[in-house]
C-alpha cells in the first residue's frame, strides 16, 4: 500500500459531516479528492460537465461505500450555471462548508502570441472566471457557519509554462494571486481561502495535452524521479480543509510537485 493510499485510512474528525463541493470532480485530481473527502465521511457534491459516464461511476462508487454523494452537472464557464451548481448542492444538503475550485484545462498547446481571441477568452473563462463565479455564489453559504475555499493552481503559475502552455500558466498565476487576495477579503466572513499547486500529475490532463516525450522530459526534472499520482495531492487539500489542522493558515499555496520546484 502506498503512502497516499495509507492516508485515506487516517481520520480527520472535523471533516466528518462537512458538505464539500468539488468542481471538475469526474476524473483526475478531482475524483481523487471526492474519494478522499468521502473517506473522511464528508458529504460530497461531485461536479462534472462533459464526463458524464466517469462522474456517474464515481458517484456510484462513493454511495456504494456508504458515502453521501450528489452529482451536479454544469458548465462553469457560464455564470448562471455556477450559481445553479452551488444552489443545487446547498439545497440538497441544507448547507455548504467547503468549496474546491478544481475545474480547469489547458484547452490545447498554443503559443501565446499565436492564440486567437476566442482561444484566449476560452482559457480565461474556464480557468479564471469560473473560480470567481463559483466563489461568488458559494460565499454566502460558506459564511453561515464558517467554511473554506481551496483553489487548484499549478506549478506552471510559478515557472510560466512552456510548450504552448503559457496562457494556462498565466491563468493559474491569476488563481494563485486571487487566492491570496480573497483570503484577505473573506477571512472577515469566516471563510479561509488557500490553494494547492500540483506539479506533473498522471491525469487525463496530460493524456490529452502531453506526449510521452514531453512527460519524460518533465520527469527528468523531478528530484523524486517520477510523475505524481492524483492521490498524492489529496493530503494537502484535506489538511487545508481541516480547521483543526490548519486553522491558522490563510492565503497560502501549497506546492505538491515531488521537488520539481522549491520556491
Amino acid at each position: 500500500m502506498t503512502p497516499a493510499q495509507n492516508a485515506s485510512h487516517l481520520t480527520i474528525p472535523d471533516l466528518a459531516g462537512k458538505v464539500v463541493l468539488i468542481t471538475g470532480a469526474s476524473t483526475g485530481i478531482g475524483a481523487a479528492l471526492a474519494r478522499g473527502f468521502a473517506a473522511q465521511r464528508s458529504r460530497v457534491a461531485v461536479h462534472y460537465h462533459s464526463s458524464a459516464a466517469a462522474a456517474k461511476a464515481l458517484a456510484q462508487e462513493l454511495t456504494s461505500s456508504g458515502a453521501e454523494a450528489l452529482l451536479v452537472r454544469g458548465d462553469v464557464t457560464v455564470a448562471a450555471d455556477c450559481a445553479r451548481i452551488v444552489d443545487e448542492t446547498a439545497a440538497h444538503f441544507g448547507r455548504l462548508d467547503g468549496l474546491i475550485n478544481n475545474a480547469g484545462l489547458m484547452l490545447g498547446r498554443v503559443p501565446s502570441i499565436e492564440a486567437g481571441d476566442e482561444h484566449i477568452q476560452n482559457v480565461i473563462d474556464l480557468n479564471i472566471r469560473s473560480v470567481l463565479s463559483v466563489t461568488r455564489a458559494a460565499a454566502p453559504w460558506l459564511e453561515r457557519q464558517g467554511g473554506f475555499i481551496i483553489n487548484t493552481s499549478s506549478i506552471a503559475a510559478r515557472h510560466g509554462g512552456a510548450g504552448g502552455a503559457v496562457l494556462y500558466a498565466a491563468a493559474k498565476g491569476f488563481v494563485s494571486t486571487l487566492t491570496r487576495g480573497q483570503a484577505k477579503e473573506l477571512i472577515g466572513r469566516k471563510i479561509r481561502v488557500n490553494a494547492v499547486a500540483p506539479g506533473v500529475i498522471a491525469t487525463p490532463f496530460h493524456e490529452r495535452y502531453s506526449s510521452a516525450a514531453q512527460l519524460e522530459a518533465m520527469r527528468l526534472t523531478i528530484p523524486l524521479g517520477r510523475i505524481g499520482a492524483p492521490e498524492e495531492c489529496v493530503g494537502a487539500y484535506l489538511f487545508l480543509a481541516s480547521e483543526m489542522l490548519s486553522g491558522y493558515i490563510v492565503g497560502q499555496v501549497i506546492e505538491v510537485n515531488g521537488g520539481q520546484l522549491m520556491p
